[in-house]
């Protein structure tokens, strides 16, 4: 909703309440609006030497109080037009906690006062060592999600161009990469921030984050001399087995019986020789495989185009919505200092941190819980509004939107733009089509 007062000046308020009653919009009365001197004008913030013309651009809902006397008003905006991307930390900068440390630590005191005095109930899984059975399906899913996402962005990048940065990290989608000065990497200062521009590949979009593979999630941690003998997998197929997935390569222990807890730390499996043989195990579904390099094809039409757009970025939104489920029980591990990711109760003992001051910390990680963004990092891109249109303009970079990767590769391949990721794409917002006309933007 947007309100917007034109100027008005104090001669022409007096014909104004001659017309019209003695109350205005919003239910403020008519004296206490014109009077600059009265307590309605200090809650619009007017001064007394404010004697010109009053201007209101109100671009969200106001919500008043109704009282007689005029109250300071609260702005709301329920449907945001535009957003800025996630904020990026550097390198130098630890990653807040999602959870404050004073909170977790109210928590934990409301948690033991509130079981004190009471029986302790028997671990829930996947705390006493069992799968959780009702995600296992989901688990599969998730799984298979990130086998078509990688099979359709190897088909989608070959009609969709993507550049990538020779010197940084940073990649660009469209016809040829971005005009803006925003190069870190070696030599920056001799190039001026330009970046040079050459061909991607598919790590560039997906970010290739690994975790160690446990084969026993409760067993113990993995220490400094043990780091190059456990393998490492990628970091959401390592979530997906232990949420239940079976893969031949990467066997995980699954225990048919709740673990015995002696201490806070200690346990011992509980006797299965009495249980019947296991059954085989059958998977909800199929696993799917990535395709060799021999048989990846570009899109023959633009129908299949848009076809292979929309599914690629429905698998996307599923494996990251299945992925943030399977977080809820199955908890990951983040380093606060650099992108290490480890899935499990708690993280491994490898010094292989080398982020900022690591000397202090002996190499070693500061683990917290992470979110969603820590496993399935997605890498934001900038927009690019029309790509057979004219090429962005350096002047106008604080009118151009951004989004994931994945996002803007479907965008740019015809499929339509979720909702979430319009207000950072900012495709309700106008363009200027000159540096001139961007000028006389207020």
């Amino acid at each position: 909703m947007s309100i917007t007062y034109s100027t008005l000046s104090w001669a022409d308020a007096g014909s104004l309440s001659a017309v019209s009653p003695k109350i205005v919009p919003f239910g403020i009365p008519m004296n206490q609006f014109l009077n600059p001197s009265s307590s309605s004008s200090s809650c619009f913030g007017f001064s007394a030497s404010l004697q010109g013309s009053i201007r209101l651009h109100l671009d969200s809902r106001l919500v008043l109080s109704k009282r007689s006397k005029a109250l300071p008003f609260v702005v709301r905006s329920d449907h945001p037009q535009n957003a800025d991307a996630p904020k990026q930390y550097s390198k130098r900068e630890k990653k807040p906690f999602p959870v404050p440390i004073v909170d977790l630590r109210r928590a934990a005191r409301e948690r033991v006062k509130n079981n004190k005095d009471k029986p302790k109930r028997p671990l829930p899984p996947p705390k006493n060592g069992m799968v959780v059975k009702s995600l296992v399906p989901l688990a599969y899913k998730v799984y298979n999600a990130r086998i078509r996402l990688i099979n359709n962005l190897h088909r989608l990048m070959k009609v969709v161009r993507v550049n990538a940065c020779g010197w940084c990290n940073e990649i660009h989608v469209g016809p040829y990469g971005h005009p803006f000065k925003s190069c870190k990497g070696p030599n920056a200062s001799q190039r001026k921030g330009h970046h040079e521009w050459t061909n991607s590949v598919l790590e560039d979009v997906i970010v290739p984050l690994e975790a160690y593979h446990l084969y026993d999630r409760l067993g113990k941690r993995i220490r400094h001399d043990e780091r190059f003998t456990i393998p490492r997998v990628p970091a959401v197929v390592e979530l997906c087995i232990q949420g239940g997935v079976e893969i031949p390569e990467f066997p995980a222990k699954r225990r048919r019986k709740p673990i015995i807890r002696i201490g806070k730390s200690e346990f011992v499996d509980a006797d299965e020789t009495e249980l019947p043989d296991p059954e085989p195990h059958i998977p909800p579904e199929p696993l799917l495989t990535e395709l060799p390099p021999s048989e990846i094809t570009p899109p023959s039409n633009e129908e299949e185009t848009v076809s292979l757009a929309e599914e690629t970025l429905q698998a996307w939104e599923e494996m990251r919505a299945g992925a943030k489920k399977l977080m809820r029980m199955y908890r990951v591990r983040v380093c606060g200092y650099c992108p290490e990711v480890h899935v499990g109760p708690t993280g491994h003992k490898a010094q292989n941190c080398g982020a900022f001051k690591h000397q202090q910390r002996n190499g070693q990680h500061g683990w917290q819980s992470a979110v969603l963004d820590d496993l399935i990092p997605p890498r934001y891109v900038w927009h690019v509004p029309d790509v057979n249109g004219p090429p962005m303009q350096r002047e106008l970079r604080s009118f151009y939107g951004q989004a994931p990767a994945v996002v803007e590769i479907c965008a740019q391949a015809g499929a339509e733009v979720p909702e979430q990721y319009r207000a950072t794409m900012r495709l309700e917002v106008g363009i200027p089509s000159s540096v001139q006309e961007a000028e006389m933007v207020v």
